[in-house]
């Protein structure tokens, strides 16, 4: 599962030239979510979404990187795309045979959504329209963009300096 995270001053999303989300300061985060995605995938995004720090310290407006969206009372603008997903290795065509399909994306979505509600406030998580057209304004404060990704948690080896592997790193 990936995701983009922006900070926002404010953000939207308009489908059939009508405003059907809108948020104030917090969080726009785009969400792909990938053919092998499962519950605890949506529990690792949730939890570092609501917990990431990438607001000023409320207090003390020069101490940065201090103060999440919990922390600022922020609200957090959510849009599924699975063109995060998009693999363009081979050609100029993304291929998106590593998004998950329709209904059972849907089914995952409502539960990110869900338990992003459960890590913060429920009335301060918004969406867009599943599966829709839409068009996505915001205004990014910063500019503050972070990618996500629930896997790459995972492959984290501080044992090696880089992830770059040699022919004789191969022949041992």
């Amino acid at each position: 599962m990936r995701a983009v995270v922006q900070r926002v001053t404010s953000a939207s999303v308009t489908v059939d030239n009508q405003i059907i989300s809108q948020i104030s300061k917090g969080l726009m985060v785009l969400v792909g979510i990938g053919t092998d995605d499962t519950l605890m995938d949506v529990l690792t995004l949730t939890k570092k979404i609501a917990n990431l720090r990438v607001f000023s310290d409320p207090s003390d407006p020069e101490k940065m990187w201090k103060a999440s969206v919990k922390d600022i009372d922020g609200e957090i603008l959510c849009v599924s795309q699975f063109t995060l997903m998009a693999n363009t290795t081979k050609g100029n065509k993304p291929d998106f045979h590593r998004a998950m399909s329709t209904e059972p994306s849907r089914e995952l979505y409502a539960t990110f959504l869900e338990k992003l509600g459960q890590a913060y406030k429920p009335d301060k998580i918004k969406d867009g329209r599943f599966g829709a057209m839409m068009n996505v304004s915001l205004t990014n404060e910063g500019p503050i963009t972070i990618t996500l990704d629930s896997r790459k948690f995972e492959y984290v080896d501080s044992t090696k300096t880089s992830g770059v592997s040699t022919p004789k790193d191969q022949a041992q």
